[in-house]
């Protein structure tokens, strides 16, 4: 049986760099529980060793940093037990959001590759590293809209941080960006051509690393922006720039169902705004409330306050949502033709989004009550 995460250190002079390889190149790398369970106390480890400056991320062969979650053996749990919150459910997600937040907290510098298809899960993983590096093959999104869930890994914060309008446009629709719109959007940090991979490596083992965290983050900075100077590789045209304005028009409004049909019925002439609509208009009615929501309740939330909310409504999303319909409709049938609860946005109520913000725990200790010092155990 092949590791499912592949763990590598690479001399730097008298220190080395961690290597942390996504290693599930069939599932285009979705991450798995195995996954988080190996790379989380690796993190650990790595963030209070002092041999090691730096960490890289990065996700098995050509097609994919991390494509998603491993969503195929939550739907297992799910219907062997309709209706309750099954620990393969929430085991999953405790350990997802725990990494993301090991991720965002490391203490020294942390670069995530993103190369190829970097949606759901992996966005999680990418987003929260000190250095993201975009390519020319990147393709990012948020796309749980079909599947019946919502933004989640942290998406809380970070959508709420993009230009107005786009992260609930973004959130709600699923929309597909590419290396250009990453970093317009504060999704990525660097460009660079995927051919210059094994080049930033070999300037990574040879730079003069400091003694702190921090100086080495500007040290990686430094040099990446430096490669990205010399880069001749063109970066792909941008999709959602050059429609903010109309993005935050569609978005404005004080009622989720009446900016749902504000963007499906949008009738502009565009190739990436017209698949958009369609994903919002096939997707899941409660997701698009869900999103609506968790950004107006998250604004002002702490990081880790993200993470809990984000939590409650992942495992609400399984007991009492379209989740499990939705992945058995894309991944499980095929048939692409998921039997949503509810047929439109306008016909979901509020007491049923308001069930979904309720915490499952009951006299439970909320699994994420110790988050903060998720680097130290």
């Amino acid at each position: 049986m092949q590791d499912v995460v592949l763990i590598e250190e690479i001399n730097a002079g008298d220190k080395v760099i961690g290597v942390a390889t996504l290693n599930s190149e069939k599932s285009l790398n979705a991450l798995s529980l195995a996954m988080a369970e190996k790379l989380l106390p690796q993190l650990q480890q790595w963030a209070n060793d002092d041999r090691v400056v730096c960490v890289w991320l990065q996700g098995a062969g050509e097609k994919a940093f991390c494509a998603g979650g491993d969503i195929v053996a939550m739907y297992k749990a799910m219907q062997a037990e309709p209706g309750k919150l099954v620990s393969e459910v929430e085991n999953f997600f405790t350990q997802e959001y725990q990494l993301d937040y090991a991720i965002q907290t490391f203490p020294k510098p942390l670069i995530c590759w993103a190369d190829g298809i970097v949606m759901g899960g992996g966005m999680g993983l990418m987003n929260g590293a000190s250095h993201r590096v975009a390519t020319d093959r990147s393709l990012l999104a948020m796309p749980e809209v079909t599947i019946g869930l919502y933004p989640d890994v942290g998406a809380t914060y970070f959508l709420n941080r993009m230009p107005e309008g786009c992260g609930l446009f973004l959130g709600m629709t699923g929309a597909t960006m590419n290396a250009n719109d990453a970093l317009f959007l504060n999704l990525a940090d660097h460009y660079l051509g995927h051919q210059h991979k094994q080049d930033l490596l070999e300037n990574l083992q040879q730079l003069e690393w400091g003694n702190t965290g921090a100086l080495n983050k500007e040290k990686v900075t430094d040099l990446l922006n430096q490669m990205a100077a010399d880069d001749i590789t063109a970066m792909p045209a941008p999709q959602v720039e050059p429609m903010h304005a109309h993005i935050k028009s569609l978005t404005s409004g004080n009622d989720c169902a009446d900016i749902v049909e504000n963007i499906v019925a949008d009738d502009t002439d565009d190739k990436w705004l017209s698949k958009a609509r369609k994903n919002l208009a096939n997707g899941c009615p409660m997701t698009a409330h869900i999103v609506w929501n968790q950004l107006q309740q998250g604004r002002d939330l702490s990081l880790p306050d993200c993470f809990r909310l984000e939590l409650t409504l992942s495992c609400n999303c399984a007991v009492r949502g379209d989740f499990a319909e939705g992945i058995r409709a894309l991944l499980i049938d095929k048939d692409k033709q998921p039997k949503w609860q509810h047929s439109s946005a306008a016909e979901v109520s509020a007491e049923d989004v308001d069930a979904f913000f309720i915490p499952p725990w009951g006299d439970r200790t909320h699994p994420l009550a110790d988050l903060e010092n998720v680097l130290n155990k």
